[in-house]
């Protein structure tokens, strides 16, 4: 499987929208591209239906012909840490059974844009966690920084726990959470320092959108820089 596992600074911090954006970006490249969510806490009652709004996010973003199932093969209904969710809902995660679904799905596609749960370490089950979920399937690693106080101290030590999994940090995107946060360019530079930063290129600044569809989030990424690491993995 080829592609790319995105991970953040912490939950809420827009994942999900930049998950989105890069698949679009790499279908308008011309790949055939999946968009893949780990697994999914929180689902809301729509149409008879209950649907993440995460999934359908990406389900949009992707350019192949999967079902909510194919884009996440576990969602669970209340909108909390995942095993918590799981032991609400009495399903067991498993993680031969998710493995096996994101390569399923991952096969079908030329690269597969598959998106962690909340930040980087996030319990699962005991002795496995999104962390090993990562090492798992081996892919290059996005880590979206949540730009608002605290950014540096949050991707300093995810980039330093990533790699010392192993882990190749392809890229990071910042991401605006706090529309006013203050000295947003020095946070940025600090970040971007080739010495002491996280070492690695900036795939975009997103701004606070209005529209936060895979188009407009798509506008704000360097695609040349995508598709130079997609190549190079």
């Amino acid at each position: 499987m080829k592609g790319f596992f995105v991970t953040g600074t912490d939950t809420g911090i827009g994942k999900t929208c930049i998950s989105a954006g890069l698949a679009y970006g790499l279908g308008q490249a011309g790949l055939k591209v999946a968009a893949i969510k780990s697994l999914a806490a929180g689902q809301d009652w729509v149409d008879g239906r209950w649907v993440n709004e995460d999934v359908a996010l990406l389900r949009q973003a992707g350019n192949l012909d999967l079902s909510d199932a194919d884009v996440c093969p576990l969602q669970l209904r209340t909108a909390c840490a995942p095993h918590i969710a799981a032991r609400l809902d009495g399903v067991e995660i498993s993680r031969e059974a998710i493995l096996a679904a994101i390569r399923r799905v991952g096969g079908r596609a030329e690269v597969s844009i598959v998106e962690g749960v909340g930040g980087f370490r996030v319990p699962l089950v005991p002795g496995w966690d999104t962390a090993d979920l990562a090492v798992d399937l081996q892919l290059p690693v996005v880590l979206v920084v949540g730009m608002r106080l605290g950014c540096i101290n949050h991707a300093l030590l995810t980039a330093e726990a990533l790699r010392a999994r192993g882990l190749h940090l392809a890229g990071w995107v910042a991401n605006t959470v706090d529309a006013d946060m203050p000295y947003l360019a020095d946070n940025l530079a600090a970040l971007a320092d080739p010495a002491e930063g996280l070492q690695a290129p900036c795939w975009g600044q997103v701004p606070r959108l209005r529209d936060f569809s895979p188009a407009a989030v798509a506008a704000h990424l360097v695609q040349p820089l995508v598709l130079a690491s997609l190549h190079a993995s």
